[in-house]
Order: structure tokens, then C-alpha cells, then sequence
């Protein structure tokens, strides 16, 4: 995911959202080359051009929407521009986290730092200062259809160019005048066409876009690593993981998957007990975990390569060629990562639905030596009865969270804009469902944990022991009740950090292991 560059030049170099995240992190600096700057220069240079000799363009010297009739002055082209920041700022809702925020900045500059949205040099200057000093406007959550461009969240994010909002600084939100006093600084006068380039394009649905690829990677990384804890738990069978089985149906995700789990089972003296056991078959949780989790990598894989485009794209309208050509289009649209984000959050609900069955499975007691609800001395104690009531709740909210956002049209703007594309609610949509989705995880790692114990003296491979003894340093094994949700809150943090992840990949390095997928390139860094 990240690069051994330590700055990247906005408008030029080719962004991928582990970079927008590392950008966001601090970790590599965004600048502006000299060569976008000539860009950026003529484009602007263009469209005062267009102002100058009075010829009509949409958002230039005209009204926006339906006012697209409406003749604005020479003289008013730049009250224009602050106007359509004050009045599309209409969000509603809960602000989204600041690192949302901060991604849309960084997806921003890098869109119109190309050099076709007539912005002025000094405005993205100002957005890389507020990116460089981690003052971060404040966003609400709602109010985009998606179409447009994200309009209400945009027109938020860019009120502290012309002196208005609010930012959060030094984990403080404090209106942008006292951010200014700090340091010295004026509002800007944007020029024509400012306005209009900031507030239309994707940025909202896209930063959405980069958490939610990030987000699920780890979900999926993690629900391999607890699928095998489970299959060693339950002692399920090997065979279904075998390379002979899934070169006859070569999906890209199941043979990852696959390779995955048979890399993570490796040196298991639980399975080797198992090998010539009498049982015919294991339950589909069990079983199909190549094909359910395959399918939901191929869901991550197809918004990888959507967003990917979209990241380096110019989203804004109109767009200025030159100064002659000028196209009133419609990248702005955001119907290409809805839908994308809408079949990402039915992968990922459908990762927390699998889950879920795996976790009851181990209750069920027919796993030899593994004993029901996963405590000897039941009755008396419920044992791990009640967690799986959380994930059927988690798993069952999900499910009516997976509603198609981009199945949904409402027309706006008195009907001139009559199709949108909703992707704002995918890309929200999505970041809850894998919120929930790590809880689910959480929940199956403690039950697999726990399951795995009355494996011994038998030792796991390599790999599971590592994460299994992490797992015990927070959360101790279970002889009798106790409240539950300590431990499942210890779960989240591990799910949410990233523990299990980081334990096998440093034990691959220490030991110079080596996954033998032909997929690994394609399901590794984003």
C-alpha cells in the first residue's frame, strides 16, 4: 500500500488510494509540480478569456442548474462563485469523520490540479495548506444525491477558502475566522468558475470509496485468519481448500482464498489428527469459505479498479479544453462507484453473514471434543450462547442495509438534473455494514479462539499458534460466564488495529515464509 516516494505531485503522478491514505496519514507530502502549475495556470488564463469576450458557458458567466439561461455580468461572475458556496451549503447530519474530510482535499486538488477546471493556482494552495496543517473543515454526512457532483458536502468542505465554517484543529472545531487570526491569514476572492470546480465532482462518494476499500481488505484479510482458527477449532477438513479443486472453477478470489487457508493450516498437527477421520463432509460455513469470501474479494477487486480510474479522473463541469472548447458533460455523475459501493456492501454483509453461521456451528457441540455452547459446565453457565445472538443481530441489520442506493433516483434542480446516482448513501451504507462486519469478526475470533483450546496438547501450525497466543495476551479462555462485552470490546480493538493481520505477517518475515497465490499482486496493495 504505501510507497518508498516520499512526496507525490498532485496533477501528475498517479494517485491509488493507499497513497490518498498515506497522504491523509502524513506519512508522504502532497505538492503541486510545476508542471501541473502550467497547467493549472493556462486553464485559469482560459476561462478569463471567456469572460472577457462575453460568449455564454455554463457556471462561467451564467446561473447553475436550472439558471442555466441566465446571463450573469462581467462584473458578477465572481460574486457567483461565492455565492454557490454559501448556498449549496445545505447538509444536514452528523459531521463525517476528519479523515474523510481530509481524503476529499487530497482527491480534490489532485482532480483539478490537472489542469481542465480554470481553478487559480493560490485556491489549490490553500487547500494543500489546510491538507499540510491538519485543519480539516468540517462536513456534514448528508445532503449529496450523488449527481452534480457531492454539492451540499463539497460546498461545505470549501467554506474556509472564502472565510466561513468551521474546521477542526488540534482536535478542536473552531470556526474558520479564529483559524485565520492564528495564522495571519485573509479569505480568498475566487475567480469565475471557482466556485462551480470546487463543489462539482465524486470527492465525497470517492474518499467514501478509499475507506471502504481499505476498510474491507482488512475484514477480508482477517476473516481468512479466522476461518482457519475455526476450520483447526471444529477440525474440519483440509480437502476443500485443494488447488486441484478450484483450478476447475478458477474464479480469481477462490483460488486466493484457498491458497490462503492452506498457507495459514500449514504444519497443523490438529488437522493432521483429523486426516482420516469418518466424517463425509463439513457444513457450507466451513466448506464453501473459498467461494463465499472469493466472491466478496472479487467484489473489493472490481471497486479497486473502478476507483483507481476515478481517483485520477477530472470530475468537475464544465471542462475547459481551451479556451475555445469548453464541454458541459457529465463526469460529475457518480453512478460508476454507487454501484460499485453498492456490490462492495453486499460482499462485505455477506462476509459478517458467513461468519455468523460459523459461530453457531461451533455452539452446536458436534465437533468432537469440542463441547456445546464451547464450556464444559453448562446450565449453570450459558457459555457462549449469547454472543451469537450480537451476530445475528449485526448480520441481520446488515442484510436490510444492503439495499441498492444507486437503484434509487430522485430528480433535482426543477428537473435539469433528472438521473442521479445516490453514492453518497452507497459509500455511507458501506463504511456501516463494515463497521458491523468487524464486529461480527470480532465475536467468531473469540469463539474460535475458544474452540481451539480444547484442541490440546495438540499444536496448531505455525502461523494460528502465533495468532491464537496473541489472542490470549487480551482476552483470557473461559471456564464459567462473565460479562461478555469486555471481551468482545478487547475483540473489536484487535479487529479494528489490525493485530491478527500484523502477528502473521511479521511471523511470515521472521520465518521467510511465502504464500504461494497467483493472485497475491492482485489482492495485496491498493
Amino acid at each position: 500500500m504505501a510507497t518508498s516516494k516520499k512526496t507525490f505531485f498532485f496533477g501528475e503522478d498517479h494517485l491509488k488510494a493507499g497513497l490518498a491514505i498515506e497522504i491523509a496519514k502524513g506519512t508522504i507530502k502532497g505538492q503541486i509540480s510545476a508542471k501541473a502549475r502550467k497547467r493549472i495556470r493556462a486553464s485559469y488564463k482560459a476561462v478569463a478569456q471567456i469572460v472577457e469576450k462575453g460568449k455564454p458557458v455554463y457556471g462561467i458567466n451564467t446561473g447553475f442548474g436550472p439558471l442555466c439561461t441566465t446571463k450573469i455580468s462581467k462584473s458578477e461572475t465572481k460574486i457567483l462563485q461565492s455565492n454557490i458556496l454559501k448556498s449549496h451549503s445545505v447538509g444536514v447530519g452528523p459531521p463525517v469523520e476528519t479523515d474523510i474530510a481530509k481524503l476529499m482535499l487530497i482527491l480534490k486538488v489532485h482532480s483539478l490540479a490537472k489542469g481542465y477546471s480554470g481553478i487559480a493556482e493560490a485556491t489549490l494552495d490553500r487547500i494543500v495548506w489546510h491538507i499540510n496543517n491538519d485543519a480539516i473543515p468540517v462536513v456534514p454526512s448528508q445532503g449529496s444525491v450523488g449527481a452534480s457532483g457531492d454539492l451540499a458536502p463539497l460546498s461545505h468542505l470549501f467554506l474556509p477558502l472564502i472565510g466561513l465554517g468551521k474546521v477542526r484543529y488540534v482536535k478542536k472545531v473552531i470556526s474558520t475566522a479564529q483559524l485565520y487570526k492564528i495564522y495571519g491569514l485573509k479569505p480568498l476572492e475566487l475567480g469565475p468558475k471557482e466556485g462551480l470546480a470546487l463543489i462539482n465532482g465524486t470527492q465525497f462518494i470517492a474518499a467514501h470509496a478509499v475507506k471502504v476499500l481499505d476498510r474491507m481488505k482488512a475484514c477480508l484479510d482477517q476473516a481468512d485468519i479466522i476461518g482457519a482458527m475455526m476450520i483447526e477449532g471444529l477440525q474440519g477438513s483440509v480437502k476443500p481448500f485443494f488447488k486441484e479443486l478450484h483450478q476447475l472453477r478458477p474464479f480469481k478470489g477462490s483460488i486466493h482464498v484457498a491458497t490462503r487457508i492452506r498457507f495459514l493450516l500449514e504444519g497443523s498437527e490438529i488437522m493432521e489428527d483429523h486426516i482420516d477421520c469418518e466424517k463425509v463432509q463439513d457444513p457450507y460455513s466451513l466448506r464453501c469459505i473459498p467461494q463465499v469470501h472469493g466472491a466478496s474479494r472479487n467484489a473489493w477487486l472490481h471497486l479497486k479498479e473502478l476507483l483507481e480510474v476515478e481517483l485520477n479522473s477530472v470530475t468537475d463541469n464544465p471542462i475547459i479544453i481551451d479556451e475555445e472548447l469548453t464541454i458541459s458533460g457529465g463526469n460529475f455523475h457518480g453512478q460508476p462507484l454507487a454501484m460499485a459501493l453498492d456490490y462492495a456492501c453486499l460482499a462485505a454483509s455477506e462476509l459478517g453473514n458467513i461468519s455468523d453461521r460459523r459461530i453457531y456451528l461451533a455452539l452446536e457441540g458436534n465437533s468432537p471434543g469440542v463441547p456445546k455452547l464451547l464450556m464444559e459446565e453448562t446450565g449453570i453457565n450459558s457459555g457462549y450462547m449469547i454472543l451469537q445472538y450480537t451476530t445475528a443481530a449485526l448480520a441481520s441489520e446488515n442484510k436490510g442495509l444492503c439495499f441498492p442506493s444507486s437503484a434509487d433516483s430522485i430528480p433535482t434542480s426543477l428537473g435539469q438534473e433528472d438521473h442521479v446516482s445516490m453514492g453518497s448513501i452507497s459509500g455511507r451504507k458501506a463504511q456501516k455494514v463494515l463497521e458491523n462486519v468487524e464486529k461480527i469478526l470480532a465475536i467468531e475470533l473469540l469463539t474460535a479462539a475458544q474452540a481451539f483450546e480444547f484442541r490440546k496438547p495438540m499444536k496448531s501450525g505455525l502461523l494460528l499458534d502465533k495468532v491464537h497466543k496473541m489472542v490470549r495476551k487480551n482476552v483470557a479462555f473461559a471456564e464459567k460466564d462473565r460479562v461478555f462485552s469486555d471481551d468482545i470490546e478487547k475483540g473489536i480493538d484487535m479487529i479494528k488495529k489490525r493485530t491478527i493481520i500484523r502477528t502473521v505477517q511479521q511471523a511470515i518475515q521472521r520465518h521467510k515464509l511465502k504464500i504461494d497465490s497467483p493472485y497475491e499482486d492482485h489482492f495485496g496493495a491498493y
